[in-house]
């Protein structure tokens, strides 16, 4: 079956449309949540915390903040945008529909991560009114957070076709996401970690994450920023391989 870009762009627009009839939850709760951590952190605790590798602890702590919501945000949206069709059981018109494997991804995977991509511009707006910071590899930035975004909207994908309730639905990104973001290097560096703390971290897989953001932004992290990006290409194409299994087998998709 030869690839439907109309069917790709309705799913898409529909799910997009979705997230701006709940901007507040989607959009607006996230921002002011993020606000609120950089006037605790960057403002208040920031003024009396010393420089990190150079970097003002204000700015070090940006890409940490903005992978925190961007994984929590891009997970929940994914995974919500396919669970409330198969809850509906709707998701049987798409399947008897002439839509195939790429053009359900494209929409539903593509809108979660735009979403995310847009949430991540806002907080990266809304950083610049708490703290003064720059880029040093804005193209790297960019690719890092559209590989993370996609990365964990495929996630939030097979998320949502495993839950068979809201209490699934939600218990991976608020009982694992969140604490490892927390444990990632979010507001400090690993290396300030004493032993053996600072080797356990490093099975963290989050660490990776957000050491690799970071490092696009101040061109130096904990890890090799190499290692950051082979790790988030094999979650990436580990995602695809079990989404693909997932389609071939119609599992929780046809029961």
């Amino acid at each position: 079956m030869h690839f439907s870009a109309r069917s790709a762009w309705s799913i898409f627009i529909r799910e997009i449309m979705r997230a701006f009839r709940t901007a507040f939850q989607s959009i607006i709760a996230p921002v002011l949540t993020t606000s609120l951590y950089f006037i605790v952190f960057g403002a208040a605790i920031g003024g009396r915390m010393p420089d990190l590798g150079g970097v003002d602890y204000g700015a070090f702590i940006i890409p940490g903040l903005l992978m925190l919501t961007l994984l929590g945000e891009t997970t929940s949206n994914a995974s919500f945008g396919i669970y409330m069709p198969r809850f509906t059981g709707t998701i049987y018109e798409l399947l008897s529909a002439p839509v195939g494997v790429g053009e359900t991804l494209a929409g539903f995977v593509g809108a979660a991560a735009v979403k995310s991509l847009i949430l991540a511009a806002i907080i990266l707006l809304t950083a610049r009114l708490f703290v003064d910071y720059s880029i040093a590899h804005p193209v790297l930035a960019f690719v890092y957070i559209i590989l993370v975004a996609a990365s964990f909207s495929l996630f939030g994908f097979i998320l949502g076709v495993w839950a068979d309730n809201f209490e699934k639905l939600g218990i991976i990104p608020l009982l694992f996401l969140t604490p490892l973001t927390f444990l990632g290097g979010t507001f400090y560096s690993i290396e300030m970690l004493p032993q053996p703390w600072d080797t356990i971290a490093l099975f963290n897989p989050i660490v990776y994450l957000v050491s690799g953001l970071r490092w696009t932004f101040y061109g130096s992290a904990d890890v090799d920023i190499w290692i950051s990006f082979a790790i988030t290409l094999g979650f990436l194409a580990t995602c695809i391989a079990i989404i693909a299994t997932i389609f071939k087998t119609g599992w929780r998709l046809r029961a």
